[in-house]
């Protein structure tokens, strides 16, 4: 029997640099290709978190952001990142005894914000049709009601749209920081870094944000060029996006589109931290509730009944 022989032990060979840089280099461009197979710029990929950039930053994103606008649109737009205003905190109001349904808040909405139009059709504001004899009964709301005339006998109706909330669980879920809350009550999303995982959609409870599955579809005619960095702006495919309380309008002392278009009055807005304003005022007269108050995510959407 021939006598078994060991190898060799060999120590380990040192590093060669230049072989790791080509690796290095071998993955970034595998990155880069595959960014750019999904429309995605490296820049876009590499771009810090909004609440960091420096103003210079600022207005280049912006100025880019107008000019991917043109190219798509061929229709010029402004862009704007107006912040929160010091001392305010905005509440949104709904009274359910003058709500009637007609979902003429559905539709400024979608004039308002650029949500994609068809294939897929993205609405912020979904209005639930229910029995006045369930009360706000979730079991028994239509939220697909097709009808002639509104209100219908016996029905009542309930707009339930991102109820901005100061606990916000869409904002704990999010692994990469792209939604968060403002120093104005709202929350808000930056689609750039948003990554598409729909933890966000699983959390909220009321059902208030929407998936891009397939690029928007937005005609030039129909787009807003009224715009906001963290609101209105047109979003891309794989995004999650939602109601901003339109942050375009708002921060600029404007009423939400679906406010300024109600033919009731169902909708109030205004300043939590204004003793004279007109949520305050409802806030402190009316008989007023939150939805899914067990939750206790405390939204800054309130239900109340005038009557």
């Amino acid at each position: 029997m021939s006598e078994r022989k060991s190898l060799p032990v060999v120590a380990d060979a040192p590093a060669d640099p230049s072989r790791r840089a080509f690796m290095r280099t071998a993955a970034a461009g595998a990155a880069v290709a595959a960014l750019s197979s999904c429309g995605v710029e490296m820049e876009d990929f590499l771009r810090g978190h909004f609440k960091e950039f420096s103003p210079d930053e600022l207005r280049h994103v912006l100025a880019k952001v107008e000019r991917k606008n043109l190219e798509r649109f061929g229709k010029k737009t402004t862009v704007s990142a107006t912040g929160p205003r010091p001392g305010v905190e905005f509440g949104y109001g709904l009274d359910l005894s003058r709500c009637v349904g007609c979902r003429r808040c559905v539709y400024a909405c979608v004039a308002e914000n650029n949500p994609s139009r068809q294939s897929p059709q993205i609405q912020w504001i979904r209005v639930m049709e229910m029995d006045k004899e369930h009360g706000v009964d979730l079991a028994h709301a239509n939220h697909y009601y097709e009808a002639d005339a509104v209100p219908r006998p016996g029905k009542f109706y309930m707009p339930v749209q991102c109820q901005q909330c100061r606990n916000p669980p869409c904002v704990k879920a999010c692994p990469t920081q792209a939604t968060w809350k403002e120093k104005d009550g709202i929350v808000v999303i930056d689609y750039d870094w948003c990554i598409g995982c729909r933890c966000c959609m699983s959390a909220c409870p009321y059902g208030a944000r929407h998936f891009n599955w397939a690029t928007p579809t937005l005609p030039a005619d129909e787009l807003n060029p009224h715009q906001h960095y963290l609101g209105n702006r047109p979003r891309p495919k794989g995004v999650v996006e939602k109601c901003t309380f339109c942050i375009q309008r708002t921060r600029e002392g404007r009423y939400p589109a679906c406010v300024e278009v109600c033919p009731v009055g169902a909708r109030k807005f205004g300043n939590l931290l204004d003793p004279e304003s007109e949520i305050r005022r409802v806030m402190e007269t009316k008989r007023v509730f939150v939805f899914k108050e067990e939750l206790a995510t405390h939204p800054q959407f309130y239900y109340f009944y005038a009557t």
